[in-house]
């Protein structure tokens, strides 16, 4: 790899205001082969591993950032910490496992009506963004994830999402995040119910096995009352 290569890529990334794809680099570079510019930046990776800042890629994009170790010495003022409610939680977590997703079918995995608002706050911390619209009757908006996410949760992609092990062995699933351990793996207690009941039971079986699956509405929801929103959390 030529040191004038790997110069001007470092160069580029430095002057440039947002992080840069390997494609970007390429053409801004003149036309520099992607096979080049990931030599490059693997090389700049290895010769920054052990200094003050370091060159990282999240979603496919390339920028230099502190080293986590030394953060604590640029702060200057006391983090406020943001805390997002339950809804916005449970809404970020069905986007980032299963984007794109549309607002209907957010609120079928978590069994309540999702308020605007709880969007809207996504959107402003910049974590999902509008990822177009779904070719069916209505056309409704459909929600995905943005770098600023993978980028804020330190994942180089949605690929580095925790599974529902690593959730329940870091203690950040209850039993009440039933819920969204079945949204996360819809398929998961059916395929485990069929398994455990023999063909000669016919459709008394069936019935059975689909009232063995959680209610997702039992949690926020009564017979006597109509569906709570959002809102009213």
């Amino acid at each position: 790899m030529s040191d004038e290569i790997t110069r001007g890529i470092e160069a580029t990334l430095f002057a440039s205001e947002e992080p840069m794809s390997v494609e970007a680099l390429g053409t801004h570079l003149g036309g520099l082969s992607h096979g080049d510019v990931r030599d490059g930046l693997n090389q700049l990776v290895e010769d920054y591993a052990k200094r003050g800042i370091h060159l990282v890629e999240r979603g496919k994009r390339w920028h230099f950032e502190t080293a986590p170790d030394l953060a604590h010495l640029l702060r200057r003022e006391r983090e406020q910490v943001r805390r997002l409610s339950r809804a916005a939680t449970e809404v970020l977590a069905i986007i980032a496992y299963h984007e794109p997703v549309s607002r209907a079918d957010i609120e079928s995995i978590r069994g309540v009506q999702t308020a605007k608002g709880t969007l809207d706050v996504l959107m402003e911390a910049g974590w999902i963004k509008l990822a177009g619209r779904r070719e069916v009757p209505g056309r409704p908006v459909i929600y995905a994830t943005t770098p600023e996410f993978l980028d804020h949760f330190g994942l180089s992609s949605r690929r580095d999402l925790p599974g529902i092990d690593e959730l329940k062995a870091a203690g950040l699933l209850d039993p009440v995040d039933d819920a969204l351990e079945e949204a996360m793996n819809p398929d998961t207690g059916d395929e485990e119910d069929s398994e455990e009941v023999s063909q000669d039971q016919g459709a008394e079986v069936e019935n059975d096995a689909e009232a063995a699956e959680p209610d997702l509405t039992k949690a926020e929801t009564t017979t006597d009352n109509p569906p709570l929103t959002d809102q009213a959390e």
